[in-house]
């Protein structure tokens, strides 16, 4: 492989590891030759999951952290000292939805949940910005490394019904650009931060609203894939290429930008 594409040996940090996107980069960073550690709440998942990379070859250590708690992750930051003194790569995997903070059809704002809001925005954006602030130390020693948030195509188009997500993730594609900003002007070039706005790809929380139990697709489901001009959902792997790219050197003069995974959704103006 290209020198400037390698990750081998790399240490990749993924918070929510154990998730349906989370767990597929693992298996494939490990597999390309990274050190992949796997940040999640349910240590029990996060240590089978070690276990079925490193019984395939790869390289990884589960840790038990809640990435809205800065207690947890000071712990991890520790944990990760000793054992490597360094990170290259946090992937900011963690997130996701909750029904309180979606408005369904039948529904108004009136409706809506202010504290499951207030948990969606803690999971989706302080469980961003604090895995971010705590592991900084540990770039800051050789001032280089890779920073990659989770968006979502719904941060750039508000989808109906997500309004606590979409609102999440938009904050998200703010706080990607000014950490780029922020990191070049005071740390210099070599701490870059970056974003991937997957498309619609089906996950544990999406499914029930997509297809229903026969597989066939709901009538929300329809609308995404008449509004995707391949005409289907992604597919975990079709994230590979762009987490490999970000967290390698061959993308050493990208910060700041959300690189959309979406099968063109987000180009499609519905005509």
């Amino acid at each position: 492989m290209n020198e400037l594409l390698t990750i081998q040996n790399k240490i990749i940090v993924i918070t929510g590891a154990t998730g349906v996107l989370g767990s597929a980069m693992a298996r494939y960073l490990a597999s390309e030759g990274a050190e992949v550690v796997l940040l999640a709440r349910n240590g029990t998942k996060a240590e089978a999951l070690q276990q079925d990379i490193q019984k395939n070859g790869g390289k990884a250590l589960a840790l038990k952290a809640d990435v809205t708690q800065e207690s947890d992750l000071e712990a991890v930051r520790q944990q990760l000292q000793e054992a490597y003194g360094k990170v290259d790569v946090l992937i900011n995997a963690a997130g996701g939805n909750m029904p309180g903070a979606t408005i369904t059809p039948d529904q108004s704002l009136l409706d809506s949940d202010v504290n499951a809001l207030r948990q969606i925005i803690e999971l989706n954006y302080i469980g961003t910005y604090l895995p971010t602030k705590v592991l900084l130390p540990l770039f800051l020693q050789e001032k280089t490394g890779s920073i990659i948030n989770i968006s979502s195509m719904s941060a750039d188009r508000p989808l109906t019904r997500v309004m606590g997500y979409s609102s999440s993730k938009a904050a998200i594609d703010n706080l990607t650009k000014w950490l780029a900003v922020e990191f070049a002007q005071k740390y210099g070039e070599g701490l870059r931060v970056n974003a991937i706005a997957p498309g619609f790809f089906l996950t544990v929380q999406n499914k029930t609203l997509l297809t229903k139990q026969d597989g066939e697709l709901t009538d929300r489901g329809q609308q995404i894939i008449a509004n995707t001009p391949m005409q289907r959902f992604g597919r975990p792997e079709e994230l590979f290429g762009a987490v490999h790219y970000l967290s390698s050197n061959a993308a050493n003069f990208v910060t700041g930008t959300i690189m959309a995974v979406d099968g063109g959704f987000g180009a499609y103006s519905g005509v």
